[in-house]
């Protein structure tokens, strides 16, 4: 059975949040969604474009609503970030490891939003044998994949 955090990349259209003034855009998350052939949106109010493709500042931005979000922002940011995807109702979230606050992860679960946390997009997103990979094998020997 797959696990909650395997279930997240079923979603069909992601956003992938970054802030590339103050920390490079997660390039890893965005390019391995579009890899998979997903409906893929670079959402950064820092910068015009990521990857060639047009960023947009704010989820309320984007052309379509989305299933899910990839927050890797900035962890001062998270909290915010995790309100405006309540606010425009996308119930799927993940938050990049080390970017969770408990204030944010409060709040969204006061907003019912389903969370994954503490863990590496990238690893369920890269294929062949990668620092990634290792990290993969790693997590599902722990039994935190």
């Amino acid at each position: 059975m797959a696990s909650n955090y395997e279930t997240f990349w079923d979603n069909r259209s992601f956003a992938v949040i970054g802030h590339e003034v103050r920390k490079n855009f997660p390039v890893l998350t965005y390019q391995g969604l579009k890899k998979l052939g997903k409906t893929v949106y670079p959402v950064d109010p820092s910068v015009k474009q990521i990857e060639g493709d047009r960023a947009f500042a704010d989820l309320a931005c984007l052309p379509e609503k989305v299933d899910a979000v990839v927050l890797e922002v900035p962890k001062e940011e998270t909290r915010e970030w995790v309100a405006r995807a309540a606010k425009a109702g996308i119930r799927d979230v993940w938050i990049h490891m080390q970017r969770d606050t408990p204030e944010a992860l409060e709040l969204a679960k006061e907003n019912g939003l389903n969370v994954r946390s503490g863990s590496c997009a990238v690893m369920y997103l890269t294929r062949g044998f990668t620092y990634h990979s290792i990290h993969k094998w790693i997590m599902k020997v722990a039994g935190r994949y």
